[in-house]
């Protein structure tokens, strides 16, 4: 996966994951690609050993694992995809995401309209994400009314409204990509 990066990263992968440096690891155009590669090369390690997956779910970057282990990409396609995918995002004005320890249901109907639910973890589990001060002031509301929350360490609002002006050129990177029906059946976290 390092050498497959190389070409867009211009850098190699192994330095920042086997560094010294955590700091270098927390630009979404690195961490995105770190994240893919981690994980496809740990399902690569257990299928090497005989563990094969019935059927696969992923979500974000984890999606396009299981559809490059399914074989709808080809680790090159989907390591330029996702590569292409983070320098998107890097370039997105930065945002907040909050933990929740509360129902979707819950935290929607509390939810302004200037956050997004990026995730539905568990039945008391969410992220919201959006812009710095507005994800601090629903913080501080929730916090107000005893509910359980805490910011996660991230650069963007991933999973928001504020990744919306991006589709439209991933939607063109990834039509651009050859893809295949999957030999392996994946669920989609979109779609189910």
């Amino acid at each position: 996966c390092a050498d497959g990066l190389y070409g867009e990263l211009k850098l190699d992968l192994r330095d920042l994951l086997f560094g010294d440096d955590a700091e270098a690891m927390l630009p979404t155009s690195i961490m995105q690609p770190a994240i893919f590669s981690i994980e496809y090369s740990l399902a690569r390690l257990w299928m090497s050993r005989g563990v094969m997956p019935a059927a696969m779910v992923g979500h974000s970057i984890g999606e396009f694992v299981a559809a490059t282990l399914a074989g709808v990409f080809e680790l090159g396609d989907a390591l330029r995809l996702v590569a292409r995918r983070g320098a998107l995002m890097q370039a997105r004005p930065a945002g907040a995401m909050l933990a929740v320890r509360a129902g979707f249901d819950d935290i929607q109907a509390r939810l302004p309209e200037s956050l997004s639910m990026a995730a539905e973890n568990a039945p008391v589990a969410c992220v919201v994400a959006g812009a710095h001060e507005d994800v601090a002031r629903f913080q501080e509301q929730l916090e107000g009314e005893g509910i359980a929350c805490r910011l996660l360490r991230t650069s963007h609002a991933f999973h928001s409204a504020m990744m919306d002006p991006l589709v439209d050129a991933f939607g063109k990177e990834t039509a651009a990509v050859e893809r295949h029906a999957p030999r392996i059946p994946i669920v989609s976290t979109a779609t189910g």
